[in-house]
């Protein structure tokens, strides 16, 4: 038995802010941007549009390519960090507006690896219950209302948007979701973080003089653990499938910053051709990011049935991990 990806599908919000747009916003360039992270654009979501609305549209675009009707989900798993709200659930916002109402639904919060999280919960309760025949699983993140616009360090580097994936319970073991590593480390909390807005420290008038309701990083300390955690996770997926480097048709790492996905390529032994990039168009959409860039491979056809993909994540907790498929 396995558990395969039967569609993709991806939503990016319309309106898009370049790094010209935020040189007129903060004290920054162009040409700072991308030297520092390879981003060129993100997409902001409108202030009417909730994560629910943007994660619809990527969720209706996997079940069109998988040839599924929504009322065919028993299983939707949710990742994200900017749900519509505290509670309920942001897959329950989703469940209604998809109108599948015969899914189990339920949200995950691991941060950038949150799309890993929820794929490894899905192939487990699809593994053991075959009354989960069919799931959608997504990353969906409204992250630039957490983004704080004066901070020139932090603003420029997130982005809008959501990818989804159809997965289905199969009897034929010839492709499918191969292995999976999982971790974290909360010893490292602080350093990317929102400080306040939870129960720990609710909102209040001091809260926002301060602007602590917005994201805040340690940005060399993330970048070095980043790489040497996703590098281990990468390594340990592959010896378990008994695999090396050399056959993996693509890695493809969280879109965070073109330096950290350069040094995870490097430290693997891959090239360029099989390392995928789109840091550039998106920014960082956290959760999003890896199902965003699968459906980009899939739909170009960059990918052929029997090859290896290699997804990798690393995010706030700590949080991260690496999840091998063949497609």
């Amino acid at each position: 038995m396995s558990v395969k990806i039967l569609g993709t599908g991806s939503y990016a919000p319309e309106k898009v802010l370049t790094n010209f747009d935020l040189e007129k916003m903060v004290d920054t360039s162009d040409e700072w941007i991308r030297t520092r992270t390879g981003i060129e654009e993100r997409h902001v979501g409108a202030k009417d549009e909730a994560a629910s609305d943007i994660a619809l549209k990527a969720c209706q675009r996997a079940l069109e390519m998988s040839g599924v009707n929504a009322d065919e989900i028993d299983l939707m798993v949710v990742a994200t960090v900017s749900g519509d709200k505290p509670f309920p659930s942001t897959s329950c916002y989703i469940q209604r507006k998809l109108e599948a109402f015969n899914s189990v639904c339920f949200d995950i919060q691991a941060a950038c690896s949150g799309f890993l999280f929820g794929l490894d919960v899905a192939n487990s309760m699809m593994t053991f219950n075959p009354s989960y025949k069919k799931a959608l699983v997504l990353g969906v993140e409204k992250i630039t209302y957490l983004t704080d616009w004066t901070d020139r360090n932090t603003c420029v580097l997130f982005g809008d948007g959501s990818g989804a994936v159809v997965l289905e319970r199969s009897d034929d073991d010839t492709s499918g979701l191969v292995s999976a590593k999982l971790a974290c480390d909360g010893r490292y909390t602080e350093i990317l973080v929102v400080p306040a807005g939870g129960s720990a420290k609710p909102i209040d008038e001091e809260v926002l003089k301060n602007r602590e309701q917005f994201i805040t990083m340690a940005g060399s300390e993330v970048f070095k653990l980043a790489v040497n955690m996703m590098v281990g996770a990468c390594k340990e997926v592959l010896e378990k499938a008994g695999l090396k480097t050399t056959d993996i048709r693509w890695l493809i790492p969280h879109q965070a910053n073109k330096r950290i996905i350069g040094a995870v390529g490097k430290r693997l032994n891959l090239t360029e051709r099989n390392v995928f990039i789109n840091v550039n168009k998106y920014g960082n959409t956290s959760a999003a990011s890896i199902p965003i860039a699968l459906d980009e491979i899939v739909r170009t056809g960059q990918i052929e049935r029997g090859e290896y993909l290699l997804l990798t994540a690393f995010g706030a907790g700590l949080t991260w991990g690496a999840s091998l498929i063949k497609w």
